[in-house]
């Protein structure tokens, strides 16, 4: 979709498919019913290979290895499912092949026309066409030599990035990583890049946001959030430099807390106070298993932190609070945990506010595993802008991982499409792909009465007056 076009637009074609896929599905199911009638269990057993063949075939589509494995898994086992359930009902009856056939042809053009209805567009090829191609005449890539247990080292970054006509900066021991990027400005460099964490990854990218600079992520971090939202593989960092000669433009959203951006997430309460202990860095799983039973026991108190959700409810002592750049998923799902978009516009807004410090604990390890969302005392919602009081007037905050005290109130707020990444031409696909993940039928009807669903949208960028804002 262009800049500027409207983000909840769905066209004819997408109106006509849509509508198509859930014709054909409910013939499927008819069809279905009538062959298997005659047999309960075997009807049972043939709705539910339908159902695995939907989702597996949409996981086969949408996903990539691993998650494709199961995609197709799923997709076999049950087309398996169905075709046994029509043979043992239908054997002995008139043409049971063509049945068969007919069963097997309606799930591909359900399948196919659904698929077509939602994804605007996974081949990478006519997004390459539509897309600003970018070759940077003076780019520089900051390495952070330590980070990922030295992947800049491993992958042999500095001398392929330099191979490509890029100049390499490393963040050695006493150097400053804002100085070096501002000095790298100040010589001229056109774009920027860093092979780091999440936490380096953010910086760089503030100033190239400051200068109106692509920027180019090359995700030698241990986690990398930031990049395997992105869709990146992040075993393999030498893949994004080829940003750097063949970069296309892809414009996604950051946050910022106060005046301080942030990529990922921002958290409040128990991870922000733990992350604030000198020992922490060096001893995660240590210092957490001393200081949450202190902080999640059945006396400990809640903490001092107090906002108002989107539908005016005040909330008063949250155990946990967190703040991300685009929602995360938080339901059972295979990509559970991760954001599937980065151009919506919203900050994903996530809260724990039970009564007692072992409740959080419970409905915390919970979500976790995406199991947690309907509880009562776990609160989700998306805004563009948010705000977080406290009666102390300050509170610790864990910034993309960096231990923050800061001054309250704490403003939120997204900035849609922000930040100019540069990246390889197979990742608008990739993008593309994750933002199709998560098929609910509703999405179809919703398309079929000309409405696209909120998840699939993206945001307008902002123009330049509120962007300076």
């Amino acid at each position: 979709m262009a800049d500027g076009a409207d983000p909840t637009a769905v066209t004819g074609r997408q109106r006509v498919l849509a509508v198509i896929s859930l014709v054909v599905a409910a013939l499927l199911l008819v069809v279905l019913v009538v062959f298997l009638a005659s047999n309960l269990v075997w009807l049972v057993i043939g709705v539910a290979g339908l159902a695995l063949v939907g989702g597996g075939g949409w996981w086969l589509i949408t996903e990539q290895m691993p998650r494709r494995a199961f995609g197709i898994g799923g997709l076999v086992v049950g087309v398996v499912l169905v075709v046994l359930a029509l043979i043992e009902v239908v054997q002995g009856s008139e043409s049971p092949l063509l049945r068969i056939e007919v069963v097997l042809l309606l799930m591909l053009v359900t399948v196919g026309t659904a698929r077509a209805a939602l994804v605007r567009n996974l081949h990478a090829s006519d997004l390459l066409g539509a897309a600003t191609q970018i070759t940077p005449r003076k780019p520089v890539l900051i390495c952070n030599p330590w980070s990922g247990g030295g992947k800049v080292a491993k992958f042999d970054l500095v001398e392929k990035a330099s191979a490509l006509g890029v100049e390499v900066i490393m963040l050695d021991k006493g150097l400053d990583l804002e100085e070096l990027a501002r000095d790298a400005v100040a010589r001229g460099a056109d774009c920027l890049g860093m092979a780091g964490g999440d936490g380096s990854q953010a910086l760089v990218a503030s100033i190239a946001i400051e200068h109106n600079l692509p920027f180019v992520l090359i995700s030698a971090g241990t986690r990398n959030h930031f990049a395997q939202d992105l869709g990146y593989d992040k075993e393999d960092p030498a893949a994004g430099l080829v940003a750097f000669t063949e970069g296309v433009e892809r414009r996604i959203d950051y946050a910022t807390v106060g005046d301080r951006l942030f990529v990922n997430n921002v958290s409040l309460g128990v991870y922000a106070t733990i992350v604030q202990q000198e020992e922490y860095r060096d001893a995660k799983v240590e210092t957490s298993k001393q200081l949450l039973p202190e902080m999640l026991g059945r006396t400990a108190e809640p903490f001092d932190l107090q906002f108002t959700t989107e539908a005016g409810t005040e909330v008063d002592g949250a155990f946990l609070i967190l703040v991300s750049n685009n929602p995360y998923i938080l339901k059972p799902a295979l990509d559970a945990s991760t954001r599937r978009v980065l151009d919506s516009g919203q900050l994903g807004v996530f809260a724990i506010n039970t009564a007692t410090g072992a409740e959080a604990a419970a409905l915390l390890a919970r979500t976790t595993f995406g199991l947690g969302r309907n509880d009562p005392n776990a609160i989700e919602f998306t805004a563009p802008t948010f705000e977080v009081r406290s009666r102390s007037g300050s509170a610790f905050a864990g910034v993309d991982g960096e231990a923050l005290e800061l001054p309250t109130p704490l403003v939120f707020r997204s900035h849609p499409k922000g930040l100019r990444l540069l990246v390889p031409p197979g990742n608008l696909a990739e993008a593309e792909k994750r933002r199709a993940r998560g098929f609910n039928p509703s999405d179809l009807w919703a398309v079929a009465r000309g409405k696209l669903p909120h998840r699939l949208r993206v945001a307008p960028p902002l123009d330049a007056d509120r962007q300076a804002a």
